[in-house]
């Protein structure tokens, strides 16, 4: 067998194997090559919408959430206001009605003290009535006169 020979088969051969690759095989992974790099390029832009995404939906939840916190902060400082409002008006109330009793007690203190004096009268004139009766009765003497008296002080 002659050298030449074999290197000419052999370069035949390799030449036929190049041809059949590159009509055959070179193809279907070129196919296969660009889906995948299509497929990659596709989920990185999906990637970069979805962090866009992601960097919108925090803010709008950031600002949502502010909205929420100053929403909350109102209604505290309403229903703080009508507390203070209602413990205003629960302590206006209060007041009057604590005037009112105070003038109900005045106004029965007054009206006892009345009764009190009309009492006391009556009994002043039923002792000075009973004191003259009993000083008339008896003789006019000074020292009796100043016992009489006496007693009279004291039952006053």
């Amino acid at each position: 067998m002659n050298i030449n020979a074999t290197l000419f088969v052999q370069a035949l051969s390799f030449a036929f194997l190049i041809w059949f690759a590159v009509k055959f095989i070179w193809p279907p992974l070129n196919r296969a090559i660009d889906d995948r790099n299509k497929r990659i390029a596709d989920g990185l832009a999906a990637a970069e919408k979805g962090k866009v995404a992601l960097v919108e939906a925090e803010r709008r939840g950031d600002a949502s959430l502010k909205e929420a916190r100053e929403r909350a902060s109102a209604v505290l400082a309403d229903s703080e206001k009508r507390a203070a409002q209602i413990i205003e008006e629960a302590r206006v109330a209060a007041k009057a009605e604590a005037d009112r009793i105070i003038a109900g007690a005045r106004e029965q203190i007054a009206s006892e003290a009345a009764k009190a004096r009309t009492a006391l009268r009556e009994q002043v004139a039923s002792l000075a009535v009973a004191g003259a009766e009993k000083i008339l009765r008896r003789e006019v003497d000074a020292k009796a006169h100043a016992d009489m008296l006496a007693q009279l002080k004291s039952q006053l």
